[in-house]
């Protein structure tokens, strides 16, 4: 619900104070729908990364263990189960997770299109050209293949920028449009590669490609929790102007918002935060664009950004729980169990989106 929507707008007889306390009351419930969403979604993401913890896939620790191991303060076979395995994969899950819901939400904010997420325009097809390239031809290198990631990234939002840019702004309907055609570029360059890897580096890179947070270690946590801060404070900082731009450029300008900075920055932004979380976990795939629109649903648009984070560190780290301990299929890359759930949801987008013909 918006504060303008059929229930708040006044006829003529209803006086200037009763417009105010219907205004007030319609604040107050959505900011009492907002606190109740976020308790509900923190106390969700305790309860995964506590049973991320205890569950953890193979291996058994004595449960007296566990907890002084989550902080480090065991040794042997329950510091390394726990403290050195467990929990930095769980924290990467979380972490990554609310990366790739913030980039989203980000984005789909920016072009006001659920589908505009950077891994449907190729913002994460670049990080995987980059990263296959170094797994083929330079995997020694250290920390080769996150740095790869990320540059790929940006080189292609830089060409996808240059290619959009028409009569000295960015269209946006022509940056989804090239975003998806360089992207299909990106994926066939590295189903190339993949063509002509040997055994070893072919595994390493499927596995990566899927999206998989087994192999997460501190270093990677450390980049996330940084990654994680940075864009969130800076998403907080650009959501006003997001918001004055959703009522189109013109109102936004003569709002005093700058079009072509706030945009820079939101691709920017959006495409910073999927490079990080795809650097280290691969790019996890549908989270980005399934956790903006249920944000949407449950707070609106104005305070969907933030809460997307939530949403995508809970899909992440729940698909990452089933992928270590659900019967049949367990183990399991993260990404297959995110593509698994997403893939419907993307094709109910479209098919809920076909009457307006906008994309």
């Amino acid at each position: 619900m918006t504060i303008l929507d059929t229930r708040t707008v006044p006829d003529k007889t209803t006086t200037r104070a009763a417009i105010k306390d219907r205004l007030r009351s319609a604040h107050r419930a959505k900011t009492r729908r907002t606190a109740l969403t976020v308790t509900t979604l923190a106390a969700v993401l305790v309860g995964l990364l506590v049973a991320s913890v205890l569950l953890g896939g193979v291996g058994r620790v004595d449960p007296s263990d566990v907890l002084p191991a989550a902080f480090g303060l065991r040794t042997g076979l329950a510091d390394y189960m726990i403290f050195q395995i467990r929990v930095p994969r769980a924290l990467a899950a979380l972490l990554s997770g609310a990366l790739f819901g913030l980039s989203g939400a980000i984005y789909q904010r920016l072009i006001r299109n659920p589908l505009a997420t950077p891994d449907i325009i190729g913002i994460s097809a670049g990080a995987g050209a980059g990263a296959t390239t170094v797994f083929l031809f330079a995997p020694a290198l250290a920390f080769g293949a996150p740095v790869a990631a990320i540059l790929g990234s940006f080189v292609l939002l830089a060409i996808i920028h240059a290619l959009s840019l028409r009569r000295g702004g960015v269209d946006t309907y022509r940056l989804v449009l090239i975003g998806i055609g360089m992207s299909a570029i990106c994926i066939a360059y590295t189903n190339y590669l993949l063509t002509v890897a040997d055994k070893h580096s072919l595994a390493v890179a499927m596995r990566w490609l899927i999206g998989s947070v087994s192999a997460a270690d501190w270093d990677g946590v450390t980049v996330l929790a940084v990654g994680t801060v940075a864009c969130g404070i800076c998403a907080v900082l650009l959501n006003r102007s997001l918001g004055s731009m959703s009522l189109g450029d013109e109102l936004a300008t003569g709002l005093g918002t700058s079009v072509p900075r706030t945009r820079l920055a939101a691709l920017l932004l959006g495409a910073a935060a999927a490079a990080l979380a795809t650097s280290i976990v691969g790019p996890i795939g549908f989270v980005s664009l399934i956790s903006g629109p249920i944000a949407v649903r449950l707070v609106g648009a104005d305070r969907a950004v933030g809460l997307s984070a939530l949403i995508g560190a809970a899909i992440v780290l729940g698909a990452d729980v089933l992928a270590q301990n659900a019967p049949l299929i367990s183990p399991v890359p993260t990404g297959a169990l995110t593509a698994l759930l997403g893939a419907p949801y993307f094709v109910w987008l479209i098919l809920r989106r076909r009457p307006e013909a906008t994309l």
